[in-house]
C-alpha cells in the first residue's frame, strides 16, 4: 500500500478550512495535520473547539502553534517604533499577523516532512498572497493547495458537503465578518460594501461602556511599552491587552480604512483597535519631545516603507531587517511617560514626563526668552538664512509676490 501523503492545513476553524480538512482527508486520501497558528487572536475556548472539530473532520493530528511573542518581537515592536499606520489610518491589524501565521505553518510542515500545505484563502483577497509567498520561500518544493480558490467553491456547497458527511456547525453567513487579532479587529460586509455608508454602533464587537473622561499614562523604555498607569509589565502582550481593555470601554480606535490591495483593486474595511491607536498615539507624542527633528523625519520615511512592505507580503525582503535596525537605533532616548485624556470615541494628548525631554533646555524657552544666543546673533542668523531668497529675488523682481 502506498504511503499516504501528508498535508498541513492552516486551520482557523472557519467554514473554508473546515471543508478543506474533510475534503482532503475523505476525497483525496491525505493524512491531514490541522495546525492553528495563534498570534493572539484566539481565545482558549476557541482553540479547544478547534481541536475538537479538527478530529471530527478527519484530521490525524491537531496542533496549536503559539507565535504571539514572536509576532510582537519581530513585527509589533517595530510598528510601534515606527508609529506605523497605513495611509495614516490603519494600524495594519490582523493582516500583519498572516505573515507570522504562514511562517509558523511552513516551519511545522517542514518539521513533519509534509508533502503539501493547504489554506482557505479565496482568489480575491490579500491573504492568498501572504500565505503563498511565505510557503514558496520557506517551504520550497512543498505543494500548495487552495480548494476554495481553485474550485471556486460557494458557501452553500461547502456547508452542504460537511452536513452530508456528518459534520454540522453554525456557519451562518452573518451581516458582518470579523477578524479578531492582538493588534485590532477588522470588520467586513454590511454597510462597508456601500461607499456612501459608515458602520452603525451595533457593528462593533466592543460597545461604548464608559462616559466622562479619565487619564491614561503609558510609560516607554527604549521605545517599548513598559508600564500602564504605573503598573509595570514584563510581558508586552499583557501590556497591550491592558491598554485595549481601558480604551475599548470608550470605543476608542474605530475608523474606516480604504486602500489598495496587493492584487490591485481597492479595498474598504472597518476596524476597532483601541490598543494600537492609543499606544502609537502615546509613543509618537513622546518622540516629539525626545527625538531630534531629523530623527523624526527620516524615521517617518522608512517606517512608511516598513508598513507598506509588511502589508504587501514583503516581510522577508532583506531591507526590512535594515529598516528594523534603524528603527531600533532611533529609540535609545525614547524614555518616559506619555499622558493621554480618554473620552467616548476619542482621546487627546496631555503631556509627558521624561528625563530625555528636549523641551527642557538651558538654551531658551520657546516664545519666551533666549539664553543661548544674543539678539544680534538672532538677527545675523536670520539675515544669513534669507540670503538665497534675497539673491534670487534681486534678479527676478517681477516674481516678488
Amino acid at each position: 500500500m502506498d504511503k499516504k501523503k501528508k498535508v498541513v492545513v492552516a486551520f482557523s476553524g472557519g467554514l473554508d478550512t473546515s471543508f478543506t480538512v474533510m475534503y482532503l482527508a475523505k476525497e483525496k486520501g491525505y493524512e491531514v495535520y490541522a495546525a492553528c497558528a495563534n498570534t493572539g487572536g484566539f481565545s482558549a475556548e476557541q482553540l479547544k473547539k478547534n481541536e475538537e472539530n479538527a478530529y471530527k473532520l478527519g484530521a490525524v493530528k491537531y496542533v496549536t502553534l503559539d507565535v504571539t511573542q514572536e509576532y510582537y518581537e519581530k513585527s509589533l515592536k517595530y510598528m510601534i517604533f515606527g508609529n506605523v499606520l497605513r495611509n495614516g489610518t490603519y494600524p495594519i491589524s490582523v493582516s500583519s499577523e498572516r505573515i507570522f501565521q504562514g511562517m509558523a505553518i511552513a516551519r511545522y510542515a517542514k518539521e513533519i516532512g509534509a508533502d503539501a500545505i493547504a489554506h482557505g484563502s479565496t482568489g480575491a483577497g490579500n491573504d492568498q498572497v501572504r500565505f503563498d509567498m511565505t510557503f514558496l520561500v520557506m517551504a520550497p518544493g512543498v505543494e500548495i493547495i487552495t480548494l476554495t480558490r481553485d474550485m471556486a467553491l460557494s458557501r452553500d456547497y461547502e456547508i452542504g458537503y460537511l452536513k452530508d458527511n456528518g459534520f454540522v456547525a453554525d456557519f451562518t453567513k452573518l451581516k458582518y465578518s470579523y477578524n479578531v487579532g492582538l493588534w485590532g479587529t477588522s470588520i467586513c460586509g454590511g454597510e462597508i460594501l456601500d461607499s456612501k455608508q459608515g458602520l452603525p454602533e451595533s457593528a462593533y464587537l466592543k460597545q461604548v461602556e464608559k462616559t466622562g473622561s479619565e487619564q491614561l499614562s503609558i510609560q516607554f523604555k527604549d521605545g517599548e511599552i513598559y508600564a500602564v498607569n504605573g503598573e509595570v509589565f514584563e510581558d508586552k502582550i499583557k501590556a497591550i491587552l491592558k491598554v485595549e481593555d481601558i480604551g475599548a470601554a470608550y470605543g476608542i480606535g474605530r475608523d474606516m480604512h480604504v486602500g489598495d490591495t496587493i492584487i490591485g483593486i481597492k479595498g474598504r474595511v472597518g476596524f476597532e483597535a483601541a490598543a494600537p491607536m492609543l499606544i502609537i498615539g502615546a509613543h509618537r507624542f513622546l518622540e516629539k519631545y525626545t527625538l531630534s527633528k531629523w530623527q523624526q523625519y527620516w524615521k517617518d520615511q522608512v517606517a512608511n516603507w516598513y508598513g507598506m512592505f509588511l502589508h504587501e507580503s514583503q516581510y522577508m525582503e532583506p531591507v526590512m531587517r535594515d529598516i528594523e535596525a534603524m528603527l531600533e537605533s532611533s529609540q535609545r532616548n525614547v524614555n518616559g511617560t506619555a499622558i493621554l485624556e480618554l473620552r467616548p470615541l476619542s482621546f487627546s494628548t496631555v503631556g509627558v514626563d521624561s528625563k530625555d525631554d528636549l523641551v527642557k533646555t538651558k538654551f531658551g524657552e520657546y516664545g519666551e526668552m533666549q539664553k543661548g544666543w544674543t539678539a544680534d546673533d538672532a538677527k545675523g542668523f536670520i539675515k544669513v538664512t534669507s540670503t538665497p531668497l534675497r539673491v534670487y529675488y534681486a534678479n527676478h523682481k517681477d516674481e516678488i509676490l
